[in-house]
């Protein structure tokens, strides 16, 4: 698609294909509607075809372009948006980047509006809290898979380093998820005091540490590992144990227990 091209957005509308709203964008010549103000065939035949495939194969028959496609449909309900789709894919990589790209990196690209971003974010925070559901208020330790799925979704793609503590009870039940800071792409603060006080504060008794590297490359810093001896050591006096600490990439997490690093 050539970089000229723009979208025109419309704000959730409830009948995608029949409303009339329309955003500020400038319409391409090629993708101006009939008089009637009905999608041209070729748009809505496309559209119908990608809806009925993921209804019968699911997202696993679709390619991320497409998958976006139909995310889109409902934010840019009368054009076609598969430049666009491919566009976004191109700029950030894959759908899973795409949808926590930051909203200020999502409007710099041309044709994306309030209503994209809006759609986008959405579609990210669901995602998210269906993760979440799985592990809240249930065992961590036997439903350990569900646990790196969670802190995969909500934590892999982002742009800057964030620091998470799960706080666990006397059953290891998880009872509280809770972003501790946020950092730069390369660093994030982490207050071992604010930590334990708030593990106090829960009755929690065993902690696991979380924290994602912007580069992708888990590898754990020697400031990674020195200050996860001095939160493991200080929850030690207080009777509270630190079970693990995840770092999260792009595509793998290495965890310390596993790597002997705690």
């Amino acid at each position: 698609m050539g970089p000229n091209r723009s979208f025109d957005e419309a704000h959730l509308p409830l009948f995608p294909e029949s409303a009339s709203g329309m955003g500020g964008d400038e319409v391409p010549q090629a993708a101006t509607l009939p008089a009637a103000g009905r999608l041209p065939s070729y748009i809505s035949d496309h559209r119908a075809r990608l809806r009925e495939r993921f209804m019968q194969g699911g997202a696993a028959a679709m390619p991320d372009y497409e998958l976006l496609e139909l995310v889109l449909f409902r934010a840019i309900p009368r054009q076609d948006v598969k430049p666009l789709a491919r566009l976004l894919i191109d700029r950030f990589g894959d759908f899973n980047r795409v949808l926590s790209a930051p909203p200020a990196r999502l409007g710099e690209v041309q044709g994306i509006g309030p209503a994209v971003i809006q759609e986008l974010k959405i579609v990210e925070a669901a995602a998210q809290r269906l993760a979440r559901s799985r592990v809240m208020h249930r065992p961590v330790l036997t439903s350990w898979d569900a646990l790196l799925d969670y802190c995969h979704t909500a934590m892999a793609h982002r742009e800057i380093e964030e620091f998470r503590v799960l706080y666990l009870d006397r059953k290891n039940v998880l009872v509280a998820d809770e972003e501790q800071s946020r950092g730069t792409v390369d660093h994030v603060p982490v207050y071992p005091r604010e930590i334990l006080r708030r593990a106090i504060e829960l009755s929690a008794s065993a902690l696991i540490l979380v924290h994602n590297h912007p580069s992708g490359d888990p590898t754990p810093s020697q400031a990674d590992i020195s200050m996860t001896s001095r939160i493991s050591t200080a929850a030690e006096i207080m009777g509270i144990t630190v079970h693990d600490h995840l770092i999260i990439g792009k595509s793998r997490e290495l965890s310390f227990r596993a790597e002997g690093l705690l």
